[in-house]
């Protein structure tokens, strides 16, 4: 069992920047690719942006992509999604989550484990 807990969400304006972190307790953090997707009200889940096992490789919808930052520091089970030059598009909750295979560039919505998801407002 992977435990997902989000934190750093909340109202910014236009053009603003949110640090997202998700910190993880439980089985063996390095082992999985990490992901962050968003759900905007009325829509479905997406996918934002995934991390692999070592934090060597990363992939982004390319509706964030020159303007978010996924990372990972497994010394401290914790993952990233530094959020910049925000959009009202990106209004959602915001949902970490843990794989334990595929690819790198995988955008699905198959993840082992989620997080409660933390929510981003950005006002138009």
């Amino acid at each position: 069992q992977v435990q997902l807990v989000e934190s750093g969400g909340g109202l910014v304006q236009a053009g603003g920047s949110l640090r997202l972190t998700c910190a993880a307790s439980g089985r063996t953090f390095s082992y999985y690719y990490m992901g962050w997707l968003r759900q905007a009200p009325g829509k479905e889940r997406e996918f934002v942006a995934t991390i692999t096992r070592s934090g060597g490789r990363t992939y982004y919808a390319d509706s964030v992509k020159g303007r978010f930052t996924i990372s990972r520091d497994n010394a401290k089970n914790t993952v990233y999604l530094q959020m910049n030059s925000l959009k009202p598009e990106d209004t959602a909750v915001y949902y970490c989550a843990a794989r334990s295979g595929g690819d790198y560039y995988y955008t699905g919505p198959q993840y082992d484990y989620w997080g409660q998801g933390t929510p981003v407002t950005v006002p138009s």
